[in-house]
């Protein structure tokens, strides 16, 4: 296992990251969070780039990638604490439908022609013996019933992949966003699009049949989903690492700037310790997922655990190392402390994953 980018993926983080300090600079966010903006002529751009093709097989009209490239997307879009749909698209629905096989809605999810979201968590779970919305089948016709909550991308999504138990188990059905009800609560960072999705006996196509194998995909989706979170949190911490020590070098106090001082250098070095050590096994879980290693699953619980910790101890010393200022809506800074936040909550929380971690390592029983 190569744990080194090659000089293509190197490439391809370098030219996101340029569009997106063009495309999606601090006021293109700011004007989400004002709600004076909307993510549409970014989202167009992304469409335009083909960057919700990334990671579609290239037989269903897709540019082919694995998901290291996905995760480097998932982490540039952090950084930029870009809105939109394309983290939900890239990092959940794609890996959804790859596992369908379903080259028409793979196709439709690469153009852009249609945005999808995944349906899964419920009551603020992220497991598949949390689902309790139902799936029946009358004359071969198949209806949903139940809500999710926090579906990401959710508020952009023509269409959701909803995950729901019939009698022969847990099933994931394609249901139209418009024969749903959809709300848009109020959410710690509006870039994001968190959405609650309600069904009740809504018509749905059904995408894989209820039973062990939509469990298994989606136990695959759900680390998927996961690992990409993690470097999603990851790029946010490091922009935010960066701002704050930029910070640090023009701050001046009893005229020094205070970059200088002893005490504020052990905590930029214990902030960059931090930073370098998510990202690590951020991109170690993503390298286990596109190779399919036996141990994906310990992989990504450690990457999102490590993320966890990684946004606890930035967002912390970031806000207090910018004073005053770190406080104020004007300043810039709040929309990645956002971002990393609902980081930690999304796809498994911190305690969630090393819960999961240590059930793998046989530490605690599997049934607690």
């Amino acid at each position: 296992m190569d744990l080194e980018l090659s000089d293509d993926q190197f490439e391809l983080r370098d030219n996101i990251r340029t569009v997106l300090e063009g495309a999606c600079p601090p006021s293109v966010v700011r004007a989400i969070h004002d709600g004076d903006g909307t993510a549409d002529e970014l989202w167009a751009q992304m469409v335009e780039l083909y960057w919700p093709a990334l990671g579609v097989p290239e037989a269903a009209g897709g540019l082919g990638f694995g998901f290291v490239e996905v995760g480097l997307l998932a982490e540039e879009l952090g950084r930029a604490a870009a809105p939109g749909p394309l983290l939900a698209v890239v990092s959940q629905y794609v890996p959804m439908l790859v596992e369908v096989g379903d080259a028409e809605l793979l196709a439709t999810a690469a153009s852009g022609e249609r945005v999808g979201a995944l349906a899964f968590a419920e009551q603020g779970r992220w497991t598949t013996d949390a689902i309790g919305s139902s799936a029946s089948n009358a004359d071969g016709e198949w209806r949903v019933s139940g809500t999710k909550a926090m579906v990401l991308g959710g508020e952009y999504a023509d269409v959701f992949a909803f995950v729901a138990r019939a009698d022969a188990g847990i099933g994931v059905f394609l249901v139209d966003a418009a024969d749903a009800a959809v709300t848009v609560p109020g959410s710690i960072d509006p870039g994001i699009g968190l959405a609650d999705v309600a069904c009740a006996d809504t018509p749905a196509r059904l995408l894989i049949g209820p039973g062990p194998a939509a469990e298994a995909a989606l136990d695959l989706v759900a680390q998927a989903a996961a690992a990409a979170m993690a470097l999603h949190t990851v790029g946010a911490c490091r922009r935010i690492f960066e701002v704050t020590l930029e910070y640090a070098k023009v701050r001046e106090q009893y005229d020094r700037v205070i970059g200088s001082f002893q005490a504020l250098k052990h905590r930029f070095a214990d902030m960059f310790l931090a930073v370098e050590r998510a990202n690590a096994v951020g991109y170690y879980a993503a390298l286990a997922i596109a190779e399919e290693d036996v141990d994906r699953s310990s992989a990504v619980s450690t990457a999102k655990a490590a993320a966890g910790e990684c946004q606890r101890l930035i967002a912390e010393d970031g806000l207090q190392l910018h004073g005053g200022i770190g406080y104020t809506w004007e300043n810039d800074l709040h929309f990645l402390l956002k971002r990393a936040k609902a980081g930690d909550i999304l796809c498994g929380s911190t305690a969630f994953h090393r819960a999961q971690l240590a059930r793998h390592l046989g530490l605690i029983e599997a049934s607690s």
